[in-house]
């Protein structure tokens, strides 16, 4: 078994936008109302982050980074959102089980924490995920662009809550109880004889050494953006699209939901 892959010496060196008064970041699409200058100076910030985030990762796929920036840069403009700016989580579902595919930064500190393998539903597919779902009872996983919420102890262990900010594509995590949490079945070694990780009920489960601190780093308003290239999805993100205003308010439901899977 590997040990966790956590990268503490990998500067990113934020850039100050990020960071500043709100809104903290500007959109590289300018909505309606913003000043030339001011999204021109947000577009060149967005693309510095990017370029950092891929030399601190550079397994990771830029343009994934990039949508997940974009995405970052818009829900930051909605203060309904509870998006911290300084944490941002990847997933990269159009990899296969066996490699890792999320990547967790610290943008604050400028360090990449971790490079991990994480599960997808049993009914998105077997090594690569294909479907993915936004209903109850489909455990299947949901796309796009998620805010780490709080932490609990269930029946899967230490595990993160998500509130979905997509709505119709994710909005319903919290019903589904689709959370962060460790799970035995998320085994290099085992996926490499058998072809793939084992899958979760939809959650994106990860190895149970890395679940307490990969968690830690993400909770309390991390970003989590999943990708996979779905038109359906591309198409209708509002955070994608630069709909900043509306693309981040609709969340899941406010009960707590079950505890996962």
């Amino acid at each position: 078994m590997k040990s966790p892959r956590l990268r503490a010496g990998r500067r990113l060196a934020l850039f100050p936008l990020l960071l500043a008064a709100a809104p903290p970041v500007v959109p590289a699409t300018r909505p309606e109302g913003v000043p030339p200058v001011e999204a021109a100076d947000a577009a060149v910030a967005e693309a510095d982050l990017v370029r950092r985030l891929a030399e601190a990762a550079p397994a990771a796929d830029h343009q994934v980074l990039a949508l997940a920036v974009r995405a970052m840069s818009c829900a930051l403009r909605d203060p309904q959102a509870g998006v911290d700016p300084r944490r941002l989580g990847v997933i990269d579902y159009s990899r296969p089980s066996t490699e890792p595919r999320l990547w967790v930064f610290d943008l604050a500190g400028g360090r990449l924490l971790f490079e991990e393998w994480v599960a997808h539903g049993r009914n998105s597919g077997d090594n690569l995920a294909r479907r993915f779902s936004n209903a109850d009872g489909s455990h299947m996983t949901s796309l796009g662009a998620f805010a780490a919420q709080e932490t609990y102890v269930g029946g899967n262990g230490y595990s993160l809550r998500l509130r979905g900010l997509e709505p119709g594509f994710n909005d319903r995590a919290r019903e589904r109880a689709i959370v962060i949490h460790g799970a035995p079945y998320v085994d290099p070694v085992a996926a490499r004889l058998q072809g793939r990780l084992g899958r979760s009920l939809g959650c994106p489960a990860v190895r149970p050494q890395v679940a307490r601190p990969l968690i830690d780093s993400l909770r309390g308003g991390a970003f989590v953006f999943a990708y996979y290239p779905d038109p359906d999805w591309l198409r209708g993100s509002r955070l994608l699209a630069g709909d900043c205003a509306g693309g981040a308010t609709v969340a899941s439901g406010a009960a707590a939901g079950g505890h996962g899977g």
